[in-house]
């Protein structure tokens, strides 16, 4: 081997190939001798498929009914509750324009009927006030502004003291009536009265019972329409 060939090895790879050479054609031949196998796929047969009623009519499946919560209960025997806060009062008298099922049912009816109905008569008079003191001549911003402002004046005021006097009179008027066991026109203009001295009753004693005698007025007006209209 000269230098050359040492340093670019072209000896070494001649002689590799030669020898891989002979190895390989020195080998014996071996025949393959690995299985060969053949699969062959049946033709489809669309008769013999089966359809959606074929496995959903199955009796392995469980039963959609039985997944409810009350499912084997006996129907016969079954006590069903009864919720009283939903039975309507039967205290006599105690049955108003509205279905009332007691004393929170009229404090709510009650007042929010007096409230809306005072707030509506408030602004009503505040919007006739305002139309009234103001000049036919000013311009329609200055009268604009003068309506709203009686009307915001009045309404109000009306309103919230109409329904702060109406839960007072309900809560009176449902507390006499359950002493009492009973509703009628006596409780109604008793409950007017204490909840109007009640609502005056930083102002002395002569507005106490003008306040008291007004409502107990109103109270009584009220108890004979319901008997004549309901």
């Amino acid at each position: 081997m000269s230098l050359w060939g040492t340093l670019t090895g072209k000896k070494g790879s001649s002689s590799t190939s030669s020898s891989s050479a002979a190895t390989s054609s020195s080998a014996p031949h071996s025949p393959d001798t690995a299985p060969t196998t053949s699969f062959q796929s049946t033709p489809f047969d669309p008769t013999t498929a089966q359809d959606v009623s074929s496995f959903l009519g199955n009796s392995s499946l469980p039963d959609p009914s039985q997944l409810h919560p009350l499912a084997g209960l006996n129907q016969q025997t079954l006590d069903y509750l009864s919720l009283d806060e939903s039975a309507l009062s039967d205290l006599p008298g105690g049955r108003s324009a509205l279905p009332s099922r007691g004393w929170s049912d009229d404090l709510q009816y009650g007042t929010g009927v007096t409230y809306l109905s005072a707030l509506t008569l408030g602004g009503a008079y505040g919007m006739a006030e305002g139309l009234r003191r103001t000049p036919t001549s000013a311009p329609p911003k200055i009268r604009l502004n003068s309506v709203l402002n009686s009307i915001t004046r009045r309404g109000p005021f009306l309103g919230n003291s109409a329904g702060i006097i109406a839960m007072v009179y309900n809560g009176i008027n449902s507390t006499i009536g359950y002493y009492r066991g009973r509703h009628d026109s006596a409780n109604s203009i008793v409950a007017g009265a204490l909840s109007g001295m009640l609502f005056k009753s930083t102002r002395g004693v002569r507005p106490m019972l003008i306040s008291g005698g007004l409502v107990a007025g109103a109270a009584g007006v009220w108890t004979v329409m319901r008997k004549t209209l309901f």
